[in-house]
This record gives C-alpha cells, sequence and structure tokens, in this order.
C-alpha cells in the first residue's frame, strides 16, 4: 500500500513522542567512540514544510510542536529536540518540521552511518532530494559534507526486508527505527516478524517501533506481542492528548516500544512525560503509560493522568 503520506501528520503529538525519543537513544550512543549504525526501514521524506498543502490541511504540528515552540520552561531533554527544529527555522518561524532522518544526521557523528530507506516513490525521491540540498548548502558555507559516499545512504526499498542484509553492522552497535504507516494491519505482523528476525541475527542491538494506539485489534494487542519477542529488556511508554472521539477517528495515542533500551531512558522519561501531558493534553483524558519489563515478567513503572 503506498498512499500514506506522512506530511499530512508532520510535526503532531506522535512526532513529538517518536523523535524526542529517538534524538535520546542516539545521545546515549554518542557517549562511546566507537561508530554505530542508524537504520530507519520507513524513512519518509526527511524535512516537512508545515505550511505545505499537505501539512497545513489539518495542521496537526497544532497538536505537537506548536505548543513546545515558545515554552520557557522546557526541560533539558525536550529543550534538545525543540532547539534541533529551531535551528532549521533561523527566521524564527515555524516553517520547516524534520522527520527522524534528519534528528538522526543532527545528532549522529562523522563516523556514524545512517542507512535510509522509503518505499514511496514520491517520499523516497523528496528524501533523496532534502539530503542533497542539506548538502548544497553546507557546501555553500564552506563545511565538508559526508552525506553521500559511506556516510548517509538513501534507498528506495522495502525497508522490512533489508534490515535483514545489515545485521548484525560492523561495529556491533546500531539503533534500528521502525515506524510503518499502519494502514496496512498486516504491517503489525511484519514489525514483529521483523524484530523476531533481527534478534537472531544482532540480539544486542536497540530497536525502536513507534505505533499508533487505535480501535483495530492489531493495534490494541501489539505492545503485548512485542513484550514476549526475545531480548534482554523492553521499555514501552505511551502518550495520550485527549479522550478518544466516539466514532473512534483521529490519533489521541500512540507509543514507543524500546527492546534493549538504555538503563537512563526509563528515569528521563519519568521526568519528561508529566511535562508533555500537561502542555500537549486537551482534556481529562490526557495521560502517559510508562512500562518496562523483560520477555516473561513486565512491571508498570507509572501513569499519570492530568
Amino acid at each position: 500500500m503506498l498512499s500514506y503520506r506522512h506530511a499530512f501528520h508532520a510535526g503532531n503529538h506522535a512526532d513529538v513522542l517518536k523523535h524526542f525519543v529517538t534524538i535520546q537513544l542516539l545521545q546515549y550512543l554518542n557517549q562511546k567512540d566507537t561508530a554505530y549504525s542508524y537504520i530507519d526501514t520507513h524513512s519518509g521524506a526527511g524535512v516537512y514544510a508545515l505550511d505545505g498543502s499537505f501539512a497545513s490541511k489539518n495542521a496537526e504540528y497544532d497538536t505537537g510542536i506548536g505548543p513546545l515552540w515558545s515554552r520557557t520552561d522546557l526541560p533539558a531533554p525536550l529543550k534538545e529536540y525543540v532547539d534541533l527544529i529551531k535551528e532549521m527555522n533561523p527566521s524564527g518561524k515555524m516553517r520547516y518540521y524534520p522527520g527522524s532522518p534528519y534528528c538522526a544526521d543532527k545528532v549522529a557523528r562523522e563516523q556514524d552511518r545512517l542507512r535510509l530507506f522509503e518505499l514511496h516513490p514520491a517520499d523516497s525521491k523528496l528524501l533523496a532530494d532534502n539530503f542533497r540540498k542539506l548538502e548544497e548548502h553546507a557546501a555553500a558555507q564552506g563545511i565538508r559534507s559526508t552525506t553521500r559516499g559511506k556516510r548517509i545512504l538513501i534507498t528506495r526499498g522495502d525497508g522490512f526486508q533489508a534490515l535483514k542484509a545489515l545485521l548484525p553492522p560492523p561495529s556491533r552497535r546500531a539503533l534500528v527505527l521502525i515506524d510503518p504507516p499502519y494502514e496496512d494491519k498486516m504491517d503489525y505482523r511484519k514489525v514483529k516478524d521483523t524484530l523476531a528476525d533481527a534478534l537472531v541475527r544482532f540480539p544486542t542491538g536497540t530497536y525502536a517501533v513507534w505505533y499508533p494506539l487505535l480501535q483495530r485489534m492489531e493495534s490494541r494487542q501489539f505492545a503485548d506481542k512485542l513484550k514476549q519477542l526475545p531480548c534482554t529488556t523492553w521499555l514501552n511508554v505511551v502518550l495520550t492528548t485527549h479522550t478518544p472521539m466516539p466514532d473512534g477517528f483521529g490519533l489521541h495515542s500512540s507509543g514507543m516500544f524500546i527492546l534493549n533500551p538504555p538503563y537512563t531512558l526509563e528515569p528521563m522519561l519519568k521526568e519528561i512525560m508529566p511535562y508533555l501531558v500537561k502542555v500537549l493534553g486537551k482534556d481529562s483524558g490526557a495521560r502517559f503509560v510508562l512500562e518496562t519489563g523483560t520477555p516473561t515478567t513486565g512491571r508498570n513503572t507509572g501513569t499519570r493522568r492530568v
């Protein structure tokens, strides 16, 4: 299915959760000098124009990055995320929003490798074009760019299938982000099967999965199925911004499920998630859930309603 375009949803509350957590995972990997690989199975276009026809149609960024843009009380980890976005908007006006590939490129170091996959033909072309423009901009400023060649490779293709050939990475360090559109209910099974295979090939890797919480059964059961995968530990964080609509439409909740998370992630999320609920929450249904555990036993480490 090739109808999904993330540009319609750029900068919404789900993007805030996904990109904020992804940046924190990359920053943890940065603590060691050894290079790592960042693998993005569903990269999208890389950069989105919030004043473009897609993003402005429903203005979903008003549920996410919009309320955070002018806050002066951002906790340090969230400020790092918002500052990254402000850096690509030097005029001070919120015009562009980064996808996960751009966030990874800004956080990763010279020695790290980015492997970006996108199957949609239009978004795959936009992804390549956007990174080419970034390279040209760097060249104009006299900055040597490493976008081309070995550091960043962009491929139009199925990220689920491509992942098999990339694991284990040469450095034995990697973050894999899996973020399919889930328009096809088979995506839920594909994610689980892909992770099961990946954990055989590279059991010590860190795997981050974004997922929506919807009415369909596959969505409601998804996290519980991921908890059974043979990783060392798992972490599941869910952000709900409002009570579900009676008709079931609209995205009220999304989650990030991390296999083999760094030990620093849980305490940091305990600090940040109440703030996100307070700032992005729309009604009494706003809350977060934070769970950690192993494939055989889990524990709920926090839930808060605001």
